[in-house]
């Protein structure tokens, strides 16, 4: 009744290394909009570092120039296009809400 051991290996993967997001020649600023496009999400969103495999400097260099890049108006805080779409209105109102028939 002795059953041969049988080893258990971890199946080896193919293991492909990705290109780095940013470039060595690719210089982080608030005017470069292609670059800070890359790590925006639909909504508007900055994404975080563990889906944009930047290090905590790029990642940092990323948020402050996205924010500097709303602030000056070249980016927009929230991306509300899906809304306008569809045709909903976002208007909202204080008084008494009124149901339509």
């Amino acid at each position: 009744m002795d059953k041969p051991k049988r080893l258990y290996f971890k199946s080896k993967r193919s293991f492909r290394r990705r290109l780095p997001p940013i470039g060595s020649g690719d210089r982080i600023d608030y005017r470069n909009m292609s670059l800070i496009s890359r790590f925006i999400s639909e909504q508007g969103k900055i994404l975080s570092r563990r889906v944009n495999r930047l290090n905590l400097k790029q990642q940092r260099l990323i948020a402050s120039a996205i924010k500097q890049a709303r602030i000056l108006s070249l980016l927009p805080f929230l991306n509300n296009e899906k809304q306008f779409e569809r045709g909903e209105s976002t208007t909202r109102t204080t008084g008494l809400r009124i149901k339509k028939k």
